[in-house]
């Protein structure tokens, strides 16, 4: 059996293939059509996920019978005639034109793509995202291989929006550059970021203390869809702004998830959506649970592979085979460690392109900007190449096997995915991987997870005692990843970063 999720008509549009219960393929739109966030398919994208065969069922991640009626009754009557998802592949796309099409509803196949790429047994699941059919949060319970729904907040509330609407009143590109807002947070001022915090919980939430009311405390009293009031916060630094967008938005989700532990009774959670995101409250729910499984694609591309992972599982009562998120397009040859040595001996930045690209936003070693994290220029030098603010923070990537001593992580955690933050330990020694606030975004990498990144990292330690590299996305601000050879080529020659796309001499 071969089924095709497919998320799409919104933002950042992806396409999951799994065949049996493997997943063969998982991309995004972008990568093909070149244009940052596309929330539409192409030919590109489509032609490759066909190369793994003709899907006997297409799997929708939303219900947009439900998705047209919530915008008609707030006043979008324009949304009744525009071509659904399912419109949209009968027309453009006439390799898909005959294949039975079918849909779940959005915040249920978030919550799949969570459950169905974790090991639990049981959990609790919570999903807090901008906005679905109607849904902006839910609670779920997984038990007994049974995924039942507990609890639901629908729009106007929505903690997704709210951190979108303080994103655009900074300047910044709603449903876009909300992990730029979460990189300022450090630097705002704490007496003010306070301040502003409690007055956006006074204007904005039913309850201004999250935790006295947990089931409640992603309510909001002011619709935020089209951004906080002119009138709100003039003058304000968007510094300052940043943090207490940051300070509210921990707050509910640790309430949030809290509810989610006291109803399912469960130590496990599993936390999807597009605020699951949000790696410095990520961090907090460690506090909360024994085990945190946040898949690395939680916003709405990865449901593409949570409609396709939820019809397998309902079809055959079976879960898909996760390995891992290097899922899409294929640069073949190994993994060029030797390159990348002589490169780092030669104190360069530089690009590896090796491998099937990840599945997410961020690049785990396969389409990644490397570089030893011990220079004290570097950090500056990094964002230069991609055009992006001074202040933005980057990731060091560690053998796991010495994260602990490097970096302040909970005795349990490690990071394969790049979802948690970290105090270092030694931050003037590691200036580039080390935040405002003295933590770092950490990726932990072992032999089984990716035996290419891990062989050239430990080689790194053995000549300088440094396990770890600086790890940021292959690409310029603004721009997708770095999807095949040719980009890694373009790249090469448009901003002279050296892209290593395999041991072999070219």
């Amino acid at each position: 059996m071969i089924i095709m999720g497919i998320s799409s008509m919104f933002h950042d549009a992806a396409i999951t293939v799994v065949k049996d219960n493997q997943i063969v393929f998982a991309a995004h739109s972008e990568r093909y059509s070149k244009l940052k966030n596309d929330p539409f398919l192409n030919k590109e994208i489509v032609h490759e996920a066909l190369s793994f065969g003709t899907p006997d069922v297409i799997v929708l991640h939303e219900k947009n019978w439900a998705k047209k009626l919530r915008q008609a009754t707030s006043g979008n009557f324009r949304a009744l005639g525009e071509l659904s998802q399912k419109d949209w592949i009968r027309k453009f796309y006439p390799a898909l034109k005959n294949i039975p099409i079918k849909s779940y509803w959005h915040h249920e196949t978030h919550a799949a793509a969570g459950v169905l790429t974790s090991t639990f047994d049981e959990c609790a699941v919570v999903v807090l995202d901008a906005i679905g059919e109607y849904t902006t949060s839910s609670i779920w319970s997984w038990k007994n291989g049974k995924l039942s729904k507990k609890h639901s907040t629908n729009f106007p509330s929505s903690l997704g929006l709210f951190y979108s609407a303080v994103t655009y009143r900074c300047g910044l590109k709603p449903m876009e550059d909300e992990y730029i807002l979460m990189g300022m947070a450090a630097y705002g001022n704490p007496t003010d970021g306070l301040r502003i915090s409690n007055v956006m919980a006074e204007k904005y939430f039913i309850h201004q203390n999250p935790f006295k009311f947990p089931s409640e405390s992603v309510r909001m009293q002011t619709n935020l869809q089209k951004g906080l009031p002119s009138k709100d916060f003039v003058g304000e630094s968007p510094f300052d702004m940043a943090y207490a967008a940051q300070l509210q938005t921990q707050k509910r989700i640790i309430a949030y998830a809290r509810y989610a532990k006291q109803i399912t009774k469960s130590n496990n959670l599993v936390f999807m959506g597009g605020v699951a995101l949000n790696c410095v409250a990520n961090t907090e729910l460690l506090n909360c649970f024994n085990d945190v499984h946040i898949m690395p694609n939680p916003g709405d591309a990865g449901s593409s592979l949570g409609a396709a992972a939820l019809e397998l599982y309902n079809n055959t009562a079976r879960k898909v085979e996760w390995k891992g998120p290097y899922l899409g397009s294929n640069i073949s040859g190994s993994y060029p460690v030797n390159k990348a040595l002589r490169s780092l001996e030669r104190n360069e930045i530089f690009g590896i392109a090796n491998g099937r690209a990840e599945f997410g936003p961020r690049a785990l070693g396969n389409r990644s900007l490397l570089a030893d994290p011990r220079g004290g220029d570097i950090k500056d030098k990094v964002n230069s190449i991609k055009r992006r603010q001074e202040f933005r923070p980057f990731a060091p990537v560690i053998l796991e096997e010495h994260v602990h001593e490097y970096f302040e992580m909970p005795n349990r955690c490690i990071s394969p995915y790049m979802q948690f933050t970290a105090k270092c330990k030694a931050p003037t020694t590691y200036p580039a991987i080390v935040h405002k606030d003295g933590t770092s975004r950490v990726q932990t990498v072992n032999k089984e997870q990716h035996p290419g990144l891990y062989a050239l990292i430990n080689n790194f330690y053995q000549r300088t005692g440094c396990p770890m590299l600086l790890n940021t996305s292959l690409n310029i601000k603004g721009q997708p990843i770095v999807n095949d050879r040719l980009d890694a080529l373009t790249f090469t020659q448009t901003y002279g970063i050296e892209v290593h796309t395999s041991d072999a001499e070219d």
